[in-house]
């Protein structure tokens, strides 16, 4: 496997698997550019070597093309960042000539790769009553034609990078199969590098007590999380409305609030794992409820196994923030994946903003912080605290399996000889 910091590009096309699925409103003007500016480096790099750029990304969800979803909107920001002129190819898989002529300092940016139903490799208007032998002959056809979909992609090119973490959990076309075409040429961007190191440094010998607070509203989309988590952390912290259903399964009241009854037993079963190893699970010692779910509602402080009927837990009490403060100011590596309490509404968002500034004081002490999760994210965005923990991980569904131990096809495509 190539390092993009001693790979020669000098006189060579690099195509680079970006993620650009950026938020745009309805003047197809970017909300927010984030995922834009974090893979720059990684561009500039190629550029600053002697090398042309080839990127391609995907944006939205397009079951095929559509002017909303083309990602000409974000070639004028690309090239604010870039300081170059970017030429667009209005179709991926016609863009032999304008690859070809493509001169070192140069960049193209190939159009929406979904906008082909090749790049999922899932086949696309199959009626809702399609037999099974309809199904299997219609995927059949869609992997054999990405298998021309790939080949072409990857003919624009010398080298490839994959700078896409957000899409490294599946094996599409531009995240997985393309790397084939270059065994001895393929390399991971600085997103990806980074988002590997910081996860690494959670699941792999990290300094020590390491501290993981898992928050958000189900049991069920973290349960992987916890299970691999289980035997590798010292404080495991339950927050959010996902603690409920495991105070339930130790006889807890919890009123009205969020609770996964089909996974009772899974809570249990986690317990005892937790038991066994000689570790404590850590859950709100107080919680807010509220009477209604709403930013408008009542609310008091009680304990969380005495929730009265008609009231449901919405934040962690100043108490338990407090509490958890002391852990986490304590710990050496620290974990924060999901929100404390019903981030979206702002009369609930307090422990979860309360968090983002624990963490940055934490890291100001030498902690290690790895920030994920959408709400987790935002919170210490919008505290103003994004530079001032260790890493904030943009991945998405790519941190989640990664931190379950799965092995990502897009990881595995590089590393592979």
């Amino acid at each position: 496997m190539k390092n993009i910091d001693t790979y020669d590009f000098n006189g060579k096309k690099a195509i680079v698997r970006v993620d650009f699925n950026v938020p745009l409103n309805e003047q197809f003007e970017i909300t927010d550019d984030t995922r834009i500016r974090a893979a720059i480096p990684t561009l500039k790099k190629v550029l600053e070597k002697g090398g042309s750029l080839i990127i391609m990304s995907h944006l939205g969800r397009p079951k095929g093309p559509a002017d909303k979803f083309s990602l000409k909107h974000v070639i004028s920001r690309i090239e604010q960042y870039l300081g170059v002129k970017v030429q667009f190819a209005p179709d991926c898989q016609a863009a032999d000539a304008q690859a070809a002529a493509l001169k070192p300092g140069e960049v193209l940016l190939l159009e929406n790769l979904r906008f082909y139903a090749e790049e999922e490799g899932k086949p696309r208007g199959l009626a809702e009553d399609a037999s099974d032998e309809e199904k299997k002959a219609a995927k059949a056809v869609i992997k054999e034609s990405q298998k021309a979909f790939v080949k072409k992609l990857a003919s624009y090119a010398d080298c490839y990078i994959n700078d896409a973490f957000g899409t490294a959990h599946r094996a599409h076309a531009s995240t997985a199969l393309i790397a084939k075409y270059f065994p001895n040429d393929k390399m991971f961007g600085y997103v990806m590098e980074g988002e590997i190191k910081a996860i690494d440094k959670i699941l792999n010998n990290p300094a020590r007590p390491l501290t993981a607070i898992i928050g958000g509203a189900k049991v069920s989309s973290k349960i992987g999380i916890i299970e691999n988590l289980i035997d590798k952390v010292d404080n495991l912290i339950i927050c959010g409305g996902m603690a409920f259903t495991f105070v339930k399964a130790q006889g807890g009241k919890i009123g009205d609030s969020i609770c996964e009854d089909d996974q009772i037993d899974v809570a249990k079963n986690i317990m005892k794992k937790a038991e066994a190893k000689g570790m404590k699970i850590r859950w709100d010692n107080e919680v807010v409820i509220a009477d209604a779910f709403s930013n408008d509602a009542n609310t008091k402080i009680v304990s969380t196994f005495e929730i009265p009927d008609g009231w449901q837990g919405v934040d962690a009490a100043p108490s338990t923030v407090a509490y958890w403060k002391e852990i986490v100011m304590k710990s050496k590596t620290v974990l924060w994946n999901g929100p404390l309490g019903v981030f979206e509404m702002p009369k609930f968002a307090v422990g979860t903003k309360a968090m983002a500034g624990i963490l940055a004081e934490a890291t100001a002490n030498g902690t290690f912080t790895l920030v994920g999760g959408g709400d987790s994210v935002a919170a210490v965005s919008q505290m103003g605290y994004a530079d001032k923990v260790s890493y904030v991980s943009t991945g998405g569904g790519a941190m989640l399996e990664y931190l379950e131990g799965i092995e990502l096809p897009g990881i595995k495509a590089i590393k592979e000889e």
